[in-house]
């Protein structure tokens, strides 16, 4: 029995002429899934909005995502008309550690090459994001003779290991082969900034040919600004409370221990009056029966610290409910050690709330300093106190930075960000002979 006999997939739009059929690869994680789960994150919002915005410009998309739940629709059509998320068995259907979804990519393989067969379905591009899935776009290609590859790789192990403390936080061996195999074999290399680019070539050795920067969007139409007071209602914090916000996946390299050693110092030397503000952590399940190691780690070290009045693990959030967060934030920090762009920022942005970030990666391009937030040298708790400190005790400082980031972020929407995307489709499915 195939995987399609259960639910046979359904044929394109009779009325649909697309300029283009693009295989989007997500492999290990879907780009429907909540946001500030273990692995779930800026990815899932690039590949969920991209595929929507490439949609609006009338180029068809099919996402196809291992299958973490056999009770799950294995087609779903939320992204729009032209656009489809498969959900494709590979391996047990529930959900897994990145590194465990590796020994399935050969049957994920299979079932993508069963689909389009199935279907009489040809793609004109394969765009592949995380190394997983350049791996997986690789194999297809082969397959399907030669299809044309665009990857992103999202976050570089190479840079991961960099800033490692410690073996367990290391990328392991067999994601460095991988990415140096997906650098060297894929059509172009999508680089979300300059700094990436760079990366590529220093550490992959990656041609610089094949390299285009283009950051992601940001959807501004959801994204926009919302009065702080309806905000603060609409999530339950009191009007007259200042909230420093965090949202991500709670994980080692995303810093919040250094945040929460800012507050602690803020508390303790009484820089600035901490007795109306509350710092709220988005992400994680901090209801689990078994917490995940880091959030019991950053739990204990809020009990430690004598923080526990003041900060709230607010777990993870729908992302329909996520602007009000933000709008009711005075500040978003991100205490990064790497972040290879940093999407959160440029919601935040995109709301009029101004970010504090470390000095890192993405971070370093899309922060400008003193204009739309503040950057600090990364696992420096010393400098983010003084910064949030800052932003708490000087109202008209908020609001120069608020219209500032609002004005900055307006340039990234996703109707822009996809029209350069697409432009990067249609110069491979046309090569150039440099790159023949």
């Amino acid at each position: 029995m195939t995987m399609f006999s259960r639910t046979r997939f359904p044929a394109w739009p009779a009325d649909a002429r697309p300029l283009l059929r693009v295989a989007m690869l997500s492999y290990h994680t879907c780009p429907l899934a909540m946001l500030g789960g273990k692995k779930t994150g800026g990815m899932n919002v690039y590949v969920r909005d991209l595929s929507r915005a490439l949609e609006a410009v009338g180029v068809a998309v099919d996402v196809f995502t291992r299958s973490q739940d056999d009770c799950a629709p294995r087609v779903v059509h939320d992204l729009g008309p032209l656009a489809r998320v498969m959900h494709i068995p590979a391996g047990p259907e529930r959900p897994l550690a990145v590194g465990d979804t590796e020994p399935y990519l050969g049957e994920f393989v299979a079932n993508v090459l069963e689909f389009a067969e199935r279907e009489g379905v040809c793609y004109d591009i394969l765009h592949s994001h995380y190394w997983l899935s350049g791996l997986a776009a690789v194999a297809l290609a082969a397959g399907w003779g030669g299809t044309p590859i665009v990857h992103m790789f999202h976050t570089l192990g190479a840079m991961k290991n960099q800033i490692a403390r410690d073996a367990s936080e290391r990328a392991p061996q067999s994601r460095l082969e991988g990415e140096r195999r997906v650098a060297r074999i894929a059509d172009r290399l999508v680089a979300p900034t300059p700094a990436e680019e760079l990366q590529l070539v220093e550490l992959y050795g990656a041609d610089a040919r094949k390299i285009v920067v283009v950051p992601p969007g940001v959807d501004l139409a959801h994204f926009h600004p919302i009065h702080q007071l309806q905000a603060k209602q609409m999530i339950g914090i009191p009007p007259n409370r200042k909230n420093i916000l965090f949202a991500g996946r709670i994980e080692p390299l995303k810093g919040i221990d250094t945040l929460l050693e800012a507050i602690a110092l803020l508390k303790e030397r009484q820089v600035t009056d901490l007795s109306d503000t509350c710092v709220t952590i988005i992400g994680g399940n901090p209801w689990a029966e078994t917490l995940d190691e880091e959030l019991e780690r950053l739990q204990r070290m809020r009990l430690d610290l004598g923080l526990d009045d003041l900060v709230a693990f607010a777990g993870a959030r729908d992302q329909q409910i996520l602007p009000y967060y933000y709008a009711a934030a005075e500040m978003v920090v991100m205490p990064s050690h790497y972040e290879s762009f940093g999407m959160v920022a440029l919601e935040a942005m995109a709301m009029g709330t101004p970010v504090i970030a470390s000095e890192v990666g993405g971070l370093a391009y899309v922060v400008r300093d003193g204009y739309n937030g503040f950057l600090v040298p990364r696992r420096n708790a010393e400098a983010l106190a003084l910064r949030i400190a800052d932003l708490l005790g000087d109202h008209r400082l908020r609001q120069q930075l608020s219209a500032n980031a609002m004005n900055y972020a307006r340039d990234y929407s996703w109707a822009r960000i996809a029209q350069q995307i697409l432009g990067v489709y249609q110069a491979v499915a046309a090569p150039s002979p440099v790159l023949s």
